[in-house]
């Protein structure tokens, strides 16, 4: 059976809500992370056979926003495109189906991962299509609707990250001094050209000037425990989930490409690391916090290891309750988790933090010489995903 390799990764920078990438629209972002993924691989764009990408913020996007992205990014249009929505383990569920193609024999060389722009997300008006008679209407921001508010309890995901935080018994000065550790870590990482394997800068033209984004914008090197705990917490009385060790709203996008073993030999293409497994699992709607940890339980169970064979973690922060707490179920050392800092400090665009996190994984695993390494994901709904990789 073919075996999935990654050939090449690459994402744009991750920017604030109505940062510096906010003149682009999604399908923009991910062109210029597609364009550059497939630079780094030296796969020719006429070569990719198949687009898995993911969005979860597409209304008002148009059609297909992964076609979208694809043609930006220079594959040809009779490439096939599919996009994907699974709210936050979007990108990284792209690349499980890649490489369910490539072990099922139908996919030589393809790309996924995903993109957002939180930025530019609309605002809707439910009801408008035929008209209101009479009385005031409201309108429904779909970034926080579509893409942060749980639709079974009507709660947003913060509010119901502090409940079940509590009920963990993971405390507020937890979630800070975790948030502090990722704004240390992610300003060490920049500072040392670390994050620069990931990144491609991305040009922002303007009617009278134009401007090279290079670096993240979230990251705050001077964030700290006494600044963290002035800020007041989101929700009610007994919330611990503050804007400060949450990640934010953000736009940016990721790309990977990856490939059979038979492809990339056949093709002389240098291979970054491989693809040994993939788990996806769901849990009650509200307990994002266990999901990933029982995704990367089921993906190691498939290749017969334990979370102590694992050398390097990336578990995505969507919020600090969510880290700390897959540590926990799965009894490993935080030293070897998100050592370049996560989603609280880089940014959190929920469409393409999966791929972020893959591309992570595999750079710093290059850096170290190899070995195992795992990316997982919670999603909104109550699911998981997590990837094993080798390098």
């Amino acid at each position: 059976m073919p075996q999935t390799v990654i050939l090449s990764t690459a994402r744009t920078p991750f920017a604030k809500m109505g940062g510096a990438l906010a003149s682009l629209e999604a399908p923009e972002l991910g062109g210029k992370a597609i364009e550059a993924a497939l630079e780094r691989s030296s796969v020719d764009p006429e070569q990719v056979e198949a687009v898995s990408y993911g969005q979860v913020l597409q209304a008002g996007q148009g059609q297909i926003p992964s076609r979208q992205a694809q043609i930006k990014g220079g594959i040809p249009r009779e490439v096939p495109s599919e996009t994907v929505n699974k709210v936050c383990a979007s990108a990284m569920r792209s690349v499980g189906l890649l490489d369910q193609a490539v072990r099922a024999g139908d996919l030589g060389v393809g790309v996924g991962g995903g993109m957002e722009s939180m930025s530019n997300a609309p605002y809707l008006l439910p009801g408008a299509r035929f008209g209101f008679r009479m009385g005031d209407v409201q309108a429904v921001d779909s970034m926080t609707h579509d893409g942060l508010t749980n639709p079974f309890t009507d709660k947003q995901m913060i509010n119901e990250a502090s409940e079940v935080g509590n009920e963990l018994e993971i405390t507020r000065p937890d979630l800070d001094r975790f948030a502090v550790r990722s704004h240390q870590l992610a300003a060490r990482a920049t500072d040392d050209g670390k994050l620069s394997d990931e990144i491609v800068a991305v040009t922002v033209k303007s009617r009278k000037s134009e401007t090279t984004v290079e670096t993240d914008e979230a990251i705050r090197p001077d964030t700290s425990i006494e600044t963290l705990a002035k800020l007041k917490a989101i929700g009610g009385d007994d919330a611990t989930h503050t804007a400060g060790n949450s990640p934010g709203v953000n736009d940016g996008a990721s790309a990977i490409v990856v490939a059979s073993d038979e492809w990339a030999g056949a093709n002389g293409k240098q291979v970054l690391a491989r693809i040994l497994a993939y788990g996806t699992v769901a849990d009650d709607y509200a307990y994002l916090a266990r999901t990933p940890a029982k995704a990367a339980l089921l993906a190691l169970e498939k290749i017969g290891k334990s979370p102590t064979d694992v050398d390097l973690w990336e578990i995505n922060e969507a919020f600090a309750s969510v880290a700390i707490n897959s540590v926990r179920m799965l009894g490993i050392n935080e030293e070897n988790v998100n050592v370049n800092g996560g989603a609280i400090a880089l940014g959190h665009p929920i469409g393409a933090s999966g791929g972020r996190i893959i591309g992570a994984l595999v750079h710093e695993l290059q850096r170290r010489g190899g070995g195992l390494g795992c990316a997982a994901i919670c999603s909104g709904g109550g699911q998981g995903d997590a990837i094993l990789i080798a390098v």
